[in-house]
């Protein structure tokens, strides 16, 4: 496989940059991974990702993490802004 000519990467690099630009601070976007797994983008500098089997256990423990957050909410830090 050659290398990607100058012209080529310049290209990339503005894709990659309309692409971030598009991205609106604080909406979430979901990928399936290479993997298989669902990744998460949008809730910090990394993504989450979590396989499907994952993913369902979490999303039916949501009422118990939202009790368990609010009778910890004092001691949890909040990102301000």
């Amino acid at each position: 496989m050659s290398e990607p000519s100058y012209e080529e990467l310049k290209a990339k690099v503005a894709e990659l940059e309309k692409q971030a630009q598009g991205r609106k601070k604080g909406v979430l976007d979901f990928k399936v991974s290479e993997k298989g797994g669902v990744s998460v983008y949008g809730l910090g500098r990394f993504p989450v990702t979590l396989y499907y089997e994952q993913w369902i256990r979490l999303l039916d423990q949501a009422n118990p993490i939202r009790e368990f957050m609010e009778e910890n909410k004092s001691r949890l830090k909040m990102k301000e802004g």
